[in-house]
């Protein structure tokens, strides 16, 4: 519930959904349900008029939310951006089949994915028409991975199948970029965790399966040199920083994140122990804004440098960094082990020392 709370408003501002129910009167009862990470949450209830016609009102969510309007076990899907005014026109007794939604673009997507689906699940499955389908979608999420249309779409069912799958390496890539771009553009929202954390055990599944050669998905593998500068200006060649140290922690980051407070104070607990023993941490900052990166670096006692290309990076790409915070562990001039859960930093780096 506190994740709920957190995803309305509490300033008045309300949205409105309205509309006429064909075949529905007095005696039926429309639940409004909100949505937090697949579990629905009921907002309030309305009855429909005697002649099918409804109206209901609920306090605009502080960021972009999923909502449904539910009769018995059938409801109708929307999004709501902020105060949005939609029109639902349906028909009993097939309400979440026979029905139009109007009022917003990222509405009438929402409409058109679910009546897709739809058709896919209640037929003999054509697997070539709906990986085309799946080619679309997946362009329309690249266009916007930071939407609300994007974040529903990869969470989107198929009978009891996920419509993106995180065991399918392509269907993770699609997943991986919503994540990112949550975690980038939207720190603060409350599904940002959960994406990481669908990315991050997507990736450990597939790894555990079948590790690919061209990205660092395995625990010991090549170094991919990085050269990149620091605040000063200074650039730092990473191949020539594990080559003067016994260890060095890579780790992948982005300051303006909510996280970053707590894992640097988990990276500078690692570092004071082990810096006088050889260690040292390459911090490549993923930030937009270079500016928030110079006032956080300089304060750091390790290497802090700035990729400005950031989630683009062709780095990123090597790395396969799907997710912040991203740790490697490098001796030897190899990496010797991936580090996704930062709580593990101080335990994995006190094994190479």
């Amino acid at each position: 519930m506190a994740v709920l709370v957190g995803l309305t408003a509490c300033d008045g501002n309300k949205f409105h959904v309205e509309g006429t129910i064909e075949g529905a009167n007095d005696s039926v009862t429309m639940v409004l349900e909100q949505s937090s990470n697949g579990e629905w949450f009921i907002v309030d209830s309305v009855k429909v008029n005697k002649n099918g016609s409804f109206s209901v009102s609920a306090p605009a969510p502080e960021v972009p939310s999923i909502y449904q309007l539910r009769i018995g076990e059938q409801a109708i899907c929307f999004p709501i951006d902020s105060l949005e005014h939609l029109t639902i026109t349906a028909k009993l007794p097939n309400f979440a089949g026979d029905y139009t939604l109007a009022g917003s673009e990222h509405a009438q997507q929402l409409m058109d994915i679910d009546k897709q689906a739809r058709k896919f699940a209640g037929a003999t499955t054509d697997s070539a028409a709906l990986e085309r389908w799946k080619l679309e979608l997946s362009k329309q999420i690249v266009a916007d991975p930071s939407g609300i249309v994007a974040y529903y779409t990869i969470n989107k069912y198929i009978g009891n199948k996920p419509l993106f799958d995180p065991m399918n390496d392509n269907d993770l890539r699609i997943i991986g970029a919503v994540a990112n771009a949550f975690n980038s553009f939207r720190p603060n929202d409350p599904r940002t965790d959960y994406l990481v954390n669908l990315l991050l055990n997507g990736q450990r599944r597939r790894r555990s399966v079948n590790a690919p050669v061209d990205t660092v998905y395995a625990d010991v593998a090549s170094l991919i040199d990085i050269k990149l500068q620091d605040y000063n200006g200074k650039e730092y060649s990473l191949s020539q920083v594990a080559a003067q140290n016994k260890v060095v922690l890579l780790d992948f980051t982005a300051y303006a994140a909510e996280i970053s407070p707590q894992l640097n104070k988990l990276l500078n607990d690692v570092y004071q122990a082990y810096h006088n023993r050889g260690l040292t941490i390459y911090q490549v900052s993923l930030d937009q804004d270079n500016v928030a990166w110079r006032q956080s670096a300089k304060n750091l006692p390790w290497i802090t440098v700035y990729d400005p290309m950031g989630v683009d990076s062709k780095t990123v790409g090597a790395y396969n960094v799907n997710g912040i915070p991203t740790t490697f562990v490098i001796k030897g001039g190899e990496i010797v082990e991936r580090i996704e859960d930062a709580t593990r930093l101080k335990s994995a780096v006190g094994k190479y020392m």
